[in-house]
């Protein structure tokens, strides 16, 4: 396991932690409550009481009531101060997982830079050979062009976004099963897969705007109002509305070719967002955890191996079904106008594979 899985899941572990403890304060808060109506009960009866006897017994009430009050107030600041010390670590914990991110994103940067002055090594070294020795020209030509016949580089940006006051999705689970079928494609050195966790609206286009994805992916929830549900600076909820999502794709890199919404209720984003990029997917109702990994995760396997959206949209979907998943028509696939998705290929395949 790698670090910065150990870190999610120490996330996921901690965001249990929380909910765990807001659940036990809810019912001493509940149990508060209840012993407040019994010693007003109790009180009530104490000033109507005709004898010393009943008078004695609604003072005694009232006294256990308010012990039990008072046992009920301290269990409940103790849960506050545990749950204050948990969303600490929380903050401590998706500190570490951004942070570690950044050092996995500059490392893959360096990479990338390594390899781009090594071809242009390469391709330097190619010329003063044609320069040096004419008749080695037809084995020089044979290496620029299988130097240019490399499938282009994509970056999949995978923005997630699971407040602590919403229903918990599988996420994490979503992202390391997208990655494992891009690992297992044909051309998964094309293919770029980027995460952001804990998505605030301020951190789309930052997120844009670092790795310039070719596919921008949205997995969280979505609302019935054709909102996005992000995560707030306290951890809870954000809306965003359709709008706001079509205004930042519109000024977003102009590399972007597809969009993909795996939220519920997320079929007007995604046609809205169609008539600025080529491609969008969005769903036209909710989608349980485990289609919305299955559809998602074939979907970008198709894709690393070269296929149309199209065909890889279909594919996705056969599979929903294999699955015995009841959910195939929940995603919609949407193109801009004069675009046929059943053309728009996002990974170009490496024409030397294909030749005898």
């Amino acid at each position: 396991m790698s670090l910065l899985d150990s870190y999610r899941k120490n996330v996921v572990r901690r965001r249990e932690e929380i909910a765990r403890f807001q659940n036990e304060r809810a019912r001493e808060q509940t149990k508060i409550a209840s012993l407040s109506g019994k010693i007003n009960s109790a009180s009530q009866a104490l000033s109507k009481a005709s004898s010393v006897g009943t008078a004695k017994s609604k003072m005694r009430e009232i006294e256990r009531h308010q012990k039990d009050q008072t046992r009920a107030e301290k269990k409940a600041a103790d849960i506050d101060n545990k749950l204050a010390r948990k969303h600490k670590e929380l903050s401590d914990e998706q500190k570490k997982v951004s942070k570690e991110e950044d050092r996995e994103h500059k490392k893959r940067s360096e990479e990338t830079k390594k390899q781009a002055r090594e071809h242009a090594s390469k391709i330097r070294q190619i010329g003063n050979t044609l320069v040096r020795h004419e008749g080695m020209h037809e084995t020089t030509m044979c290496a620029i062009e299988e130097l240019q016949s490399l499938p282009e580089r994509i970056v999949v940006l995978f923005l997630a976004s699971n407040p602590a006051d919403q229903q918990q999705l599988r996420l994490d689970q979503e992202a390391r099963s997208i990655a494992e079928m891009i690992r297992k494609a044909k051309h998964r050195d094309s293919v770029i897969f980027e995460t952001r966790w804990a998505v605030q609206p301020m951190d789309v286009l930052q997120a844009i705007n670092e790795v310039n994805p070719t596919i921008v992916h949205f997995s969280g929830h979505g609302s019935s109002s054709d909102q996005i549900v992000f995560q707030g600076i306290d951890g809870n909820a954000k809306l965003v509305s359709k709008e706001a999502i079509v205004q930042t794709m519109m000024a977003s890199s102009s590399c972007i070719r597809l969009v993909f919404f795996n939220t519920c209720y997320s079929r007007n984003q995604a046609e809205a967002v169609a008539c600025h990029v080529e491609a969008a997917i969005g769903m036209n109702t909710s989608i349980g955890d485990e289609a919305a990994m299955i559809f998602s995760s074939q979907f970008y396997s198709a894709i690393g191996f070269g296929h149309s959206v199209q065909q890889a949209f279909n594919q996705a979907k056969a599979l929903m079904m294999m699955e015995g998943l009841d959910e195939e028509d929940t995603p919609e696939l949407f193109c801009q106008e004069g675009r046929d998705a059943a053309e728009l290929i996002i990974v170009r395949p490496d024409d030397s594979e294909n030749e005898p």
